[in-house]
C-alpha cells in the first residue's frame, strides 16, 4: 500500500524572500591591493580588471562594485587602512618595497584592524620558499597567479564566504561546496572555474526570479565554497556543515596529522558517504593508479595532469552538483530528456520513462539539484523520500508532479513577481506587476492579504473551498506616469473642467510601447473575462479610502481577434487613468487634505470570479454570489455586538450590494439571525428580486458596437427565474407558497422564488460564515482596526470541483476617532430636530448652522432623480463657501435605486457634516452597509442618523422643520440657515443619537 505522507512542514516561501537583505552580512567592498607598480599592471591589464569586477557586479545585480586602491608599501597600506576603515579586504604581493606580507598580515593584526590579508603571488617558487621562511598564520589564503585574471575575483568571493557561511547556512539552509587542495597551482585553478561555473549559474536563475527580491537571494544565496587543506580542517568542515553539504572536490594526497598521506583523500571520502550517503565526490589527484580504487568505492575520479582537467571539473560540477539543466537518464547513463527549469522539469516528469525517475530518485538528483538552484523549501521536502515508499514508480512520479506544482502553487500565491513577457504563463494564483512603480493601495490590500492567507494557512483550515485573490496583473504607477509625460497630458487634465474632452484626449493618447508589448503577451495566455479595476496610491489607506471614486470596467475578453481584445484592454486602462481626473474625483480630493498632483494611478487587471451561463444566444457570466463583510457592525442588535461583524451578500455580480441594492445582511457569527427575514412579509419585502450579471453577447446585438469596444460585455440585469434556469439559485433560494403564506427552504415546491440564502446559512452547503468570520478576525488582528472585505465565490457544478472564494479587496474601516462617551438623558422632544436609536458616530458637533432638508411631505420617489440634483446643487454651493451643513433626507441616500432613495453621488453630498435618513411611509429604510457610500460616511466620520417611526426608531420633527423660512428652495429640496447652531450628539457605545434645536 502507498505510504500517505503526514502533511509536509508548512515551509514559508516569504521567510527566505523577506529577509534576504541578512544574507552575505559581510561582503568585500573596497580593495585595498599592495604591490609593485609592474604588478599592479600585469592584474590590472591597463583598466581590464576593473571593466571585469564592474561587469561581473552588474550582471549579478550586486548593489556594491568592489573598488580597488593601489598602494605600493606596507606602510602606505598600514597608513590608509588605520585612517579610512572601509577598507575589507587586503591583496598584497609576497614582498612589497619595506615588508613581506607575512609581516604585513601581523602588523594589520596588531593594529586591531579586522581586515583579511590574501597573498597572490606571480611565482610557485617563491611561495615555496616563503612558506619555509615565515609563519603564514595570520595570512587568510595564498594564491598564485596564472594568468587568469578571475583569480581575484575568486578571492573576493572566497573571502565573503569564508566570512559569510555560518550565517547563511544557519539563516536559509545555503548549500556548500568543500574544496580540499593542499597545493597552491591547483586550487588557484580550481577556485576560479568553480567560481565562474557558480556565477554562470547565478545568472541563469536571476532570469527566472519573480522580482528583484527573488532574484536578490538566488543570487546571494549561490552555494558557498569552502577550502581545506588538510585532513583535520577538512573534516571539521564536513561535520560542521555536513546538512548543507551539496558535494565534494578532494584531492587524494594531503596533510593527516601533519604527514603527506596517501590514503586521506579516500578516508574523507568514507566520512562524507557516512555522514551525508548522496553527495556527489570527485577525487583527483596525478597518479592514474588511483583511478580503479575511485571508480570501485563509487567516487569520480580527475587526472590533474589532464589537459582537460578544468573541462572534466566543469562537466563534473554541471552533471553531479546540480549546475545549469536537468539531465534525465536512464540507469545505462543513455540522456532522455532534459530541463532547463522548474517549470520544464515538471513536464518532463509527466514524459520521461519511469525507470529514469528511479534513477535519479534513489540518488536524490532531484533535490541536489534543486538546493543548487537555491529552491531549499522543495528540495528539503523531496529528499527524506524513498523510492520505497510508494507502490509503484507511477506513485512516484504523481508524488513528484504533486510536489513541485504545489510549490509553485505557493510561490505564485505569495510572491508578488515582475511580469516577463518571454516566459508569461497563465496559472492559478498569479500576482504580477508590470513596471517599478507603487502598486497603489486596492493592490498592495490585495498583495498583502495574499501574505496573511498563506500565513495564516487558510487553505489546510477550508480544504474544499479554494480561498485566494484571483489571478492578476497590477500596471503600476510608473506606467501612469510615463502615459501622461509621453503625451503631454498631466496639465491639461489637472485644469481641465470638463470630463468628456478629458476621455476623448485619455483615448486618442497612446500607451507606452513596452506596456502594449507586455499587454499583449498577457492576452496571448489569458482567454476569461477580465475586471479593469483602478488602484491609486490614495484608494483604501488607513484615513481616507477614497471608496468607489475611480472606474472599473469589466471586458469579455472573448473576441477572436487578439488585437481587438488587445485595443479593448487598453480602452479600459485609458478610461481608468482619465477617471483618476474626473470632476467626481476632483471633488473628491477637495474634501481631503491631499492635492490632486499627489494621486497617482495603478491599475488591475484581474480575472473576473465566475461561470458562463446559458446557450449562445444568451450567455451570461456571474459568479454564483458577491458581497462585503465588515468585522464591525454599527447596528447590533442582542444577541450581536459591534465586534461581530456583518455581511451582506446578493446572488450575482456585487453591483447590488455595493450600489445599496436589495440583498441579504447577517452576521457571521449568528448567521441565521436574520433581521430583515423576521416575518414573511419582511422576507418578500427585502428579498433580492433581480441579479446583475455580465452580458457576453452584448455586441452581436448593437448597431454601434463597432464605434466603443468596451459595449463587448455589459452589466445587465435578470429576473430570478434566469437564474434558476443556470442552476445557480439552487444554492441559494427559497420558494414563497402563496396558498398558505409560508416560506419553505429551497426550490423543490412551485412558488415565487426567493433569494434566502438558506442553503447555505440554515443547512452549509457551503462554510461562508466561517469564512467571512475567519477572514474579518485575521484582518482586523493585521489592519489593527476593523476592515472591509469584498468576495465573489463560484460554487462547484460538479462534485469533483472545488469551490472558489475570491478575494477581492481589503481595506480598513475608519471608525471615529472621538473617544468620549457621552451621557444621553432623557430630553424633552420638543427640543430635538431628531432622534434616532441607530447612529453611526459618536462625540459632540457643536457648530451647524446650515440644513438642507427633503420635504417629508412634498417628495415623490418619482422625481427621486430630480431631488438628487437639487441636493447637489446646494451642497456644490455650500462647499464653494467652505461651509458644512446638516442633511435631511427621505429614504435610502446613494441608492442606485431611485425608488429606494435619493440617488446621489458621494462628491454630491460631500459638505454634510451630519446625514439623516427617515423612512417612507410605507417602506422601512435599511442601513446599507455593502455599498461604497457607506464606506465614504465612515471614511470622512460623517455622523449618521436612521430614522424609523413606525418601528420606534427615533423620529424627525417634520412640522417644525416645515415652518422655518428657506434661503433656497429647489422643488422638495430646503436650504435653511439659523443664528444659534444645532447641536448634534452621537455615543458609539449604545448608537443613540440627538440633534437640537437651535437654542
Amino acid at each position: 500500500m502507498t505510504v500517505t505522507h503526514e502533511p509536509d512542514p508548512i515551509v514559508d516561501p516569504e521567510r527566505i524572500f523577506e529577509g534576504f537583505e541578512n544574507l552575505m552580512p559581510f561582503r568585500v567592498q573596497d580593495i585595498l591591493l599592495v604591490s609593485s607598480l609592474y604588478d599592479s599592471f600585469i592584474l590590472r591589464e591597463d583598466g581590464r580588471l576593473n571593466e571585469l569586477l564592474i561587469g561581473e557586479s552588474l550582471e549579478l545585480e550586486q548593489q556594491q562594485i568592489p573598488g580597488i586602491t593601489h598602494v605600493s608599501s606596507g606602510a602606505e597600506a598600514l597608513k590608509l587602512a588605520r585612517s579610512q576603515p572601509r577598507f575589507n579586504l587586503i591583496v598584497t604581493n609576497l614582498e612589497v618595497e619595506d615588508m613581506d606580507a607575512a609581516q604585513l598580515a601581523r602588523e594589520v593584526k596588531a593594529a586591531g584592524l579586522d581586515v583579511p590579508v590574501v597573498v597572490l603571488a606571480y611565482d610557485y617558487r617563491e611561495i615555496k620558499n616563503f612558506v619555509k621562511r615565515n609563519p603564514v598564520t595570520d595570512l587568510q589564503q595564498i594564491f598564485l597567479w596564472q594568468g587568469n585574471v578571475r583569480i581575484l575575483i575568486s578571492i573576493v568571493k572566497y573571502i565573503e564566504d569564508k566570512r559569510n557561511v555560518e550565517h547563511d547556512t544557519r539563516a536559509i539552509g545555503v548549500p556548500v561546496i568543500l574544496v580540499v587542495e593542499d597545493n597552491i597551482r591547483y586550487y588557484s585553478s580550481f577556485l576560479p572555474t568553480i567560481y565562474t561555473e557558480l556565477i554562470t549559474q547565478s545568472r541563469r536563475l536571476l532570469s527566472e526570479g519573480l522580482n528583484v527580491a527573488h532574484k536578490l537571494v538566488r543570487m546571494r544565496a549561490r552555494p558557498k565554497i569552502l577550502l581545506a587543506s588538510n585532513y583535520e580542517d577538512a573534516a571539521r568542515q564536513v561535520m560542521k556543515y555536513r546538512e548543507y553539504l551539496l558535494g565534494v572536490v578532494s584531492d587524494v594526497e594531503f596533510p593527516h596529522n601533519g604527514e603527506l598521506s596517501p590514503d586521506s583523500g579516500f578516508e574523507l571520502a568514507r566520512m562524507v558517504r557516512e555522514e551525508v550517503p548522496d553527495a556527489p565526490i570527485v577525487l583527483q589527484t596525478s597518479r592514474t593508479e588511483f583511478r580503479a580504487r575511485a571508480h570501485a568505492q563509487g567516487y569520480s575520479f580527475l587526472r590533474k595532469r589532464s589537459p582537460t582537467l578544468l573541462r572534466d571539473l566543469r562537466r563534473f560540477l554541471t552533471e553531479q552538483f546540480g549546475f545549469g539543466d536537468f539531465a534525465f537518464r536512464l540507469p545505462d547513463g543513455s540522456e532522455v530528456a532534459r530541463a532547463r527549469d522548474l517549470n520544464e522539469l515538471e513536464e518532463r516528469l509527466r514524459e520521461v520513462p519511469a525507470e529514469s525517475i528511479a534513477y535519479h530518485s534513489e540518488r536524490n538528483h532531484f533535490s541536489r539539484w534543486l538546493r543548487a538552484r537555491t529552491e531549499f523549501a522543495l528540495a528539503q521536502k523531496l529528499r527524506p523520500r524513498k523510492v520505497s515508499d510508494f507502490d509503484s514508480l507511477e506513485h512516484l512520479r504523481r508524488d513528484l508532479i504533486e510536489s513541485i506544482a504545489e510549490y509553485r502553487s505557493e510561490q505564485s500565491q505569495v510572491l508578488i513577481g515582475d511580469f516577463n513577457a518571454s516566459s508569461f504563463k497563465s496559472t492559478e494564483g498569479f500576482f504580477l506587476r508590470i513596471g517599478g512603480g507603487s502598486l497603489g493601495g486596492k493592490a498592495r490590500g490585495l498583495a498583502f492579504i495574499r501574505h496573511l492567507l498563506h500565513k495564516y494557512q487558510t487553505a489546510r483550515r477550508f480544504a474544499d473551498v479554494r480561498i485566494a485573490v484571483p489571478p492578476s496583473v497590477v500596471l503600476a504607477t510608473d506606467m501612469f506616469d510615463r502615459f501622461l509625460s509621453e503625451n503631454n497630458l498631466l496639465d491639461f487634465a489637472i485644469n481641465s473642467t470638463n470630463d468628456a474632452e478629458i476621455l476623448q484626449r485619455f483615448l486618442e493618447a497612446s500607451l507606452p510601447a513596452s506596456l502594449r508589448d507586455d499587454l499583449l503577451a498577457f492576452l496571448a495566455e489569458v482567454h476569461y473575462p477580465l475586471a479593469v479595476r483602478s488602484s491609486s496610491l490614495l484608494e483604501d489607506s488607513q484615513y481616507q479610502p477614497f471608496t468607489g471614486v475611480y472606474e472599473t470596467f469589466m471586458l469579455a475578453n472573448q473576441h477572436p481577434d487578439l488585437s481587438v481584445r488587445l485595443e479593448q484592454l487598453m480602452e479600459a486602462i485609458k478610461r481608468v487613468y482619465a477617471s483618476t481626473f474626473s470632476q467626481h474625483a476632483k471633488g473628491y480630493v477637495r474634501a481631503t487634505p491631499y492635492r490632486l498632483e499627489e494621486e497617482k494611478m495603478a491599475v488591475i487587471v484581474q480575472k473576473v470570479v465566475g461561470t458562463i451561463h446559458g446557450s449562445n444566444d444568451g450567455q451570461r457570466f456571474y459568479p454564483d454570489f458577491s458581497g462585503v463583510v465588515r468585522s464591525h457592525n454599527f447596528y447590533p442588535v442582542p444577541p450581536m455586538s459591534y465586534g461581530d461583524g456583518i455581511a451582506a451578500v446578493a446572488l450575482g455580480l456585487g453591483r447590488a450590494v455595493v450600489d445599496g441594492g436589495k440583498c441579504l445582511t447577517f452576521c457571521p457569527r449568528y448567521p441565521r439571525n436574520l433581521l430583515q427575514f423576521s416575518s414573511v412579509e419582511d422576507i418578500l419585502a427585502n428579498s433580492q428580486r433581480e441579479f446583475w450579471a455580465l452580458e457576453l453577447d452584448h455586441t452581436e446585438r448593437r448597431d454601434d458596437s463597432a464605434s466603443d469596444p468596451l459595449l463587448e460585455l455589459k452589466e445587465a440585469r435578470f429576473g430570478l427565474d434566469v437564474a434558476e434556469a443556470d442552476g445557480t439559485l439552487n444554492d441559494l433560494g427559497s420558494t414563497y407558497s402563496v396558498d398558505n403564506n409560508v416560506i419553505y427552504d429551497g426550490l423543490s415546491r412551485p412558488g415565487t422564488r426567493i433569494v434566502s440564502f438558506a442553503p447555505i446559512l440554515k443547512h452549509g452547503v457551503f462554510p461562508l460564515a466561517s469564512i467571512l468570520d475567519r477572514l474579518t478576525r485575521i484582518g482586523e488582528e493585521a489592519f489593527g482596526r476593523p476592515v472591509e472585505v469584498e468576495f465573489a465565490v463560484r460554487l462547484p457544478e460538479t462534485p469533483q470541483e472545488t469551490a472558489e472564494f475570491g478575494f477581492l479587496q481589503i481595506r480598513p474601516l475608519v471608525l471615529s476617532r472621538e473617544g468620549e462617551e457621552l451621557r444621553m438623558e432623557d430630553v424633552d422632544p420638543e427640543r430635538l430636530v431628531c432622534h434616532s436609536s441607530k447612529v453611526l458616530g459618536n462625540g459632540r458637533i457643536p457648530d451647524l448652522r446650515d440644513l438642507v432638508v427633503v420635504d417629508f411631505h412634498r417628495f415623490e420617489r418619482a422625481r427621486s432623480k430630480e431631488v438628487a440634483e437639487g441636493v447637489a446643487h446646494l451642497n456644490a454651493k455650500l462647499n464653494e463657501n467652505g461651509t458644512p451643513y446638516l442633511l435631511i433626507g427621505v429614504g435610502r441616500w446613494g441608492s442606485n435605486d431611485p425608488w429606494l432613495g435619493i440617488p446621489v453621488e458621494w462628491d454630491e453630498i460631500s459638505g454634510a457634516r451630519v446625514i439623516v435618513e427617515a423612512g417612507f411611509r410605507d417602506f422601512r429604510v435599511t442601513p446599507s452597509q455593502g455599498s461604497h457610500f457607506f464606506q465614504n460616511l465612515t471614511a470622512f466620520q460623517v455622523g449618521y442618523f436612521t430614522v424609523n417611526p413606525d418601528a420606534g426608531e427615533g423620529f424627525v420633527d417634520w412640522e417644525w422643520l416645515g415652518g422655518q423660512a428657506a434661503v433656497e428652495e429647489q422643488g422638495c429640496v430646503r436650504h435653511l440657515r439659523f443664528d444659534s447652531p444645532l447641536v448634534v450628539v452621537m455615543n458609539g457605545r449604545t448608537s443613540r443619537g440627538m440633534i437640537f434645536k437651535p437654542s
